[in-house]
């Protein structure tokens, strides 16, 4: 035992294996190892696969964070199997994939965990898991490791998955007619409309879902967590983190971005190769480009993209949209309305995937239609850019209620249920000039500063910066009482 409480906390860390759960979980990562822990990061097989295609540049195909390690930071990385094999389409068998996720990644990870606990130098102290698995106390347990939790999304959604109970004893979700009132017995959360909760909340048929099943488990789980991180900002969700810090030591520790944002981060996250539209964003006037994305992960309609294209097409207005091959359906490629491409030609760029940072953080664009995604609401806030809403499913419509109806940076898309080719172009053109874009650039200018200051390390005074280090410190402490290593002082001598 001697000397183990000395030794730099050595923590594995393990993202959901979905893009916008990695990205935030590699910026933990990097933000933890600069601060001298030792990281060592497990990416599934699968996502290592489609990370290391879509950047054939990468000369350590092993490692991700071949650049991260040069710098002097000491993250190891390894992968491990999801239990499919790699050609499987995860995305078009959604379910079976997420099955598998609930019942034989744990197998896996339990072995994987195992092999490094035994072997690691220094040893493995920590482990920091995605909030949505529903294995981390047990592995934890097992090895006994610090558990900690991270959840990548707004606390106001942590909190009302964390009250399902509540939700279900007041016929709010999981009845037969659930009730559309207000809801305003969440601790810390003041009133939410139901039409804002995460969808599997607003489902009245089957709640059964595997998904449904991965909440469930989950969130009993985190609640034995010996912490929970999370990648928001205080000052922006002040009640909601004091309630839950009432019941779960809860830190506050967001925007996570790669150090300036807007330098290149030096570990790959996309899973898809990215074009470069630096050169056409340069020939367009300052704030006159909209950026279209939905995602990496959420499909939408055929009717909803021909609305949104015939919008565009009358709106007038510049535009790059981030269109996946498999973003109406992995066997459906033929979406857009017939000769639509021709008929933006020198407008508009139609991309399959692109680095959403350089093309938001370019001048020239002044709006984002964004499905809302938790991700691209932190990075239009640090780049200034207001929000056209278009929530498509999970988080993103509890995001939607955060960004249009508290923050006011953002307009929704569709007011309706039925979204209408006049009603896009309409609302792009607000959000894009005139006196409502003007206030939702001020408002979003206003929050930038708040995130600027929630970061600021002098003298650790940024709440978000302050919340990391008393993070730090308590992991060290627990870790010690883990290993069972007890500290006194006897005339001022350690013992």
């Amino acid at each position: 035992m001697e000397n183990n409480h000395d030794q730099k906390p050595h923590a594995v860390m393990f993202a959901y294996p979905l893009q916008g759960h990695v990205i935030p979980f590699v910026h933990l990562a990097m933000k933890l190892a600069s601060k001298g822990f030792t990281i060592t990061f497990i990416n599934t097989l699968s996502i290592h696969h489609h990370v290391t295609k879509s950047q054939p540049h990468i000369a350590a195909k092993d490692n991700i964070f071949a650049g991260a390690r040069e710098s002097g930071l000491d993250i190891r990385y390894t992968t491990v199997s999801d239990g499919f094999p790699i050609g499987f389409d995860r995305s078009l068998n959604h379910d079976q994939y997420m099955e598998g996720l609930l019942h034989v990644l744990s197998a896996h990870v339990d072995e994987i965990v195992g092999k490094l606990v035994q072997h690691s130098d220094p040893p493995i102290t920590c482990l920091i898991a995605d909030t949505f698995f529903v294995w981390t106390s047990m592995i934890a347990e097992k090895y006994n490791l610090v558990n900690v939790s991270f959840w990548t999304e707004p606390v106001l959604v942590f909190t009302l998955y964390y009250h399902l109970d509540l939700l279900r004893k007041n016929g709010h979700f999981a009845s037969q007619d659930n009730r559309e009132d207000t809801i305003d017995y969440i601790p810390g959360v003041r009133a939410i409309q139901p039409k804002d909760l995460m969808s599997y909340l607003q489902a009245t048929d089957d709640i059964s879902t595997v998904v449904h099943r991965i909440i469930y488990k989950a969130f009993q789980d985190v609640k034995r967590a010996d912490f929970i991180v999370c990648n928001t900002v205080q000052e922006l969700e002040s009640e909601t983190i004091s309630a839950l810090q009432e019941k779960q030591p809860i830190y506050a520790i967001g925007p996570l971005f790669p150090a300036g944002l807007i330098t290149k981060n030096i570990v790959p996250t996309s899973l898809w190769s990215e074009l470069d539209c630096t050169h056409w964003l340069q020939t367009k006037p300052h704030g006159s480009v909209l950026y279209i994305s939905f995602g990496s992960y959420a499909h939408v309609s055929k009717h909803d993209i021909v609305e949104i294209a015939y919008g565009l097409l009358s709106s007038g207005v510049n535009f790059i949209w981030v269109l996946r091959p498999d973003v109406v359906n992995s066997d459906e490629p033929d979406f857009l309305p017939v000769g639509f491409e021709d008929d933006v030609k020198g407008r508009g760029l139609i991309v399959t995937w692109c680095c959403q940072i350089d093309v938001i953080s370019h001048p020239t664009v002044g709006g984002f239609l964004t499905h809302c995604g938790w991700n691209s609401i932190l990075e239009s806030i640090w780049c200034g850019v207001p929000l056209l809403c278009f929530p498509l499913l999970t988080d993103q419509f509890t995001n939607r209620k955060l960004v249009v109806d508290d923050w006011r940076i953002g307009l929704n898309l569709c007011d309706k249920k039925l979204i209408t080719r006049e009603e896009v172009a309409a609302k792009i053109n607000r959000v894009m000039g005139g006196k409502s874009g003007d206030e939702l650039r001020m408002n979003t200018k206003e929050l930038r500063k708040i995130l600027d200051n929630a970061l600021n390390s002098t003298h650790g005074h940024g709440s978000s910066e302050k919340n990391l280090n008393q993070f730090i410190d308590d992991v060290k402490l627990k870790v010690r009482e883990k290993l069972g290593v007890v500290t006194w002082e006897t005339n001022g001598i350690p013992i």
